[in-house]
């Protein structure tokens, strides 16, 4: 079944490494076959790879892009999720679950699961006050 992705006006999407940017009208592009899929929202740039979960993402995300280079950013990745794993131990359910669909090659899921574990840094650091509550911040 094809996939259908409606692309606004100045939106960039990258398919299989490459940047497409919709310089025209809103138009919607149909995918007739398999592709790697990313949206401008779900990128994350190398500069803001800034804590271990974030890094974590930053490498599947390019484990899941650059498949020339893919076992050198899932080695990256094993790294992170290992040092994180030793630092926050609480977090092991969810990079076990992360390492089962990379052995699947199932690497977006990998990368939306990974969500998950830049929530957990994230309620990690405001428990041991490195980051304020969201109440306080206002």
């Amino acid at each position: 079944m094809p996939l259908r992705i409606k692309l606004p006006a100045k939106e960039k999407i990258i398919i299989n490494g490459a940047v497409i940017e919709n310089a025209g009208e809103a138009t919607t592009v149909i995918l007739h076959n398999k592709a790697d899929i990313l949206r401008r929202k779900e990128v994350m740039k190398e500069e803001d790879a800034v804590s271990p979960s974030r890094r974590i993402y930053y490498s599947l995300q390019c484990a899941y892009l650059f498949k020339d280079d893919r076992k050198k950013y899932l080695d990256a990745f094993e790294g992170y999720a290992t040092d994180y794993e030793d630092a926050a131990p609480s977090a092991k359910p969810l990079l076990d679950d992360i390492r089962k669909f990379v052995a699947q090659e199932k690497y977006y899921e990998a990368l939306r699961k990974t969500l998950k574990v830049i929530e957990h840094e994230t309620e990690r650091l405001i428990e041991v006050g490195i980051l304020p509550r969201p109440e306080e911040a206002k």
